[in-house]
């Protein structure tokens, strides 16, 4: 037996390109170390707020109006930093679990732990805002300074650049190349700092510990059900297919197969007649045919894969019994999955509009939103589409619920009817 040596699993390979990733990555951490400066001043108005207001509680609850303001001020600075966050750092950290409703307003109201949470972490980041966001302001200056210390020394007395009463500089030329070093270096050293603003706001403005176990379980228990209903759903469209299959194609094939079984009987004896069954089974070949195409429909049809969703809605559109509008503004395509999950919920949705909505006409418009993929498809008809009724619509729901979408419907009794799908959009790289 041969021994093979176990070796360490590679870590992510430093490249030029992700150095550079990297570093204009860290342009956005220096942006957010300096907001936090910037914000600072205000974020020690709400702290001294919120110490008057606990101060002034006991004295015949004088301070409980203050309290409340800065509570509901902390909340408000809270949403701001959580934007912060996913702006600049690309981080988003969820928000805690609401009380139960069951509890009193009153309980709900003052014991409610995320004004309180959110209070401290205005107090945190108004401390850290003057430490650490000053210090980046300081370094992104004097690296500024420095590296353009040529064009404006000679305009310096004595051609010297005066660093805050401590050192002063002369030779301008050696210190831009310090000022440059330093720009260069400061994105890294802010990616380092600003991992204290995550480290905050996961611990004061995100959901404890028990709640994200139980975050956990509800997800769990989503993509459960979402797996059953998804399996459900394509047995349903499975089913589907086969009774298709079976009442049209298939028997219009067996009528096609005697046709030519009889012709060839009659081709030596009755040559007319042979003409007229094969002319006969010439015919109901083109009827299977375009049964066959019907019996397709919302299956992933080739010129999705090879044009993407513009060509293969448009082609959906033009075989539509009503006039259907098209709009696509999707720049970079989609993964597979979502163009099929797209494609299929607007065949189904067109469907359901030939089938039940007497329109006239109808409108498709996919594009992106805020990260999501939307397909909203309208149609001027009678309305009264209801998502409990029917499978269709439940159909749709469950293809959309497999890959965390929703399926939102809008039908009043006259119309219009508007189904809107709601796809989490991950674009991915097609390999040829």
């Amino acid at each position: 037996m041969t021994a093979v040596a176990a070796h360490p699993a590679p870590g992510p390979v430093w490249t030029a390109g992700r150095a550079v990733r990297l570093w204009l990555a860290g342009w956005a951490a220096v942006v957010q170390l300096v907001l936090d400066l910037v914000l600072a001043v205000p974020y020690l108005l709400v702290s001294v707020l919120f110490v008057v207001g606990m101060v002034l509680v006991p004295v015949f609850g004088a301070g409980l109006v203050v309290l409340l303001v800065a509570l509901g001020l902390a909340r408000a600075c809270a949403l701001l930093d959580r934007a912060r966050l996913r702006a600049f750092v690309r981080r988003f950290v969820p928000a805690p679990l609401p009380p139960r409703p069951d509890q009193p307003a009153w309980r709900r109201l003052l014991l409610d732990g995320r004004p309180w949470k959110a209070a401290a972490h205005v107090v945190a980041v108004a401390a850290w805002g003057l430490t650490g966001g000053l210090a980046m302001l300081v370094a992104l200056s004097t690296g500024i300074a420095f590296t353009l210390l040529p064009t404006y020394q000679h305009a310096l007395p004595g051609r010297r650049l005066d660093l805050f009463g401590l050192a002063t500089v002369a030779s301008g030329w050696w210190w831009c190349l310090v000022g440059v070093l330093t720009l260069v270096a400061l994105p890294f050293a802010a990616l380092a700092l600003v991992r204290v603003d995550v480290a905050l706001a996961e611990w004061l403005l995100g959901p404890t510990r028990t709640q994200r176990e139980q975050i956990l379980r509800q997800r769990v228990e989503t993509l459960t059900q979402t797996r059953v209903e998804t399996v459900d759903s394509v047995e349903a469209e499975r089913r589907r297919i086969e009774r298709d299959l079976h009442d049209g194609p298939q028997q219009r094939l067996v009528a096609i197969a005697m046709d030519l079984g009889l012709a060839r009987q009659r081709l030596g004896a009755d040559p007319e007649r042979a003409r007229e069954l094969l002319d006969h089974a010439h015919a109901a070949t083109k009827e299977a045919i375009t049964e066959m195409r019907q019996v397709a429909r919302g299956i992933h049809p080739p010129v999705l894969t090879d044009r993407g969703l513009d060509a293969a809605l448009s082609a959906l559109a033009a075989g539509a019994p009503i006039p259907v509008h098209v709009s696509v503004d999707v720049p970079a395509r989609p993964s597979p999955t979502l163009e099929s999950i797209a494609y299929f919920c607007v065949s189904e949705a067109l469907t359901n509009v030939a089938k039940h909505a007497r329109a006239r006409q109808a409108w498709v418009d996919v594009r992106r939103h805020e990260g999501r993929l939307i397909a909203r498809i309208t149609d001027d008809g009678v309305g009264g589409a209801d998502l409990t009724r029917g499978t269709g619509l439940v159909g749709l729901r469950q293809r959309a619920a497999a890959v965390d979408g929703f399926l939102d419907v809008s039908s009043p009794p006259g119309g219009p009817t508007v189904v809107s799908v709601s796809l989490p959009d991950l674009p991915e790289r097609r390999t040829s």
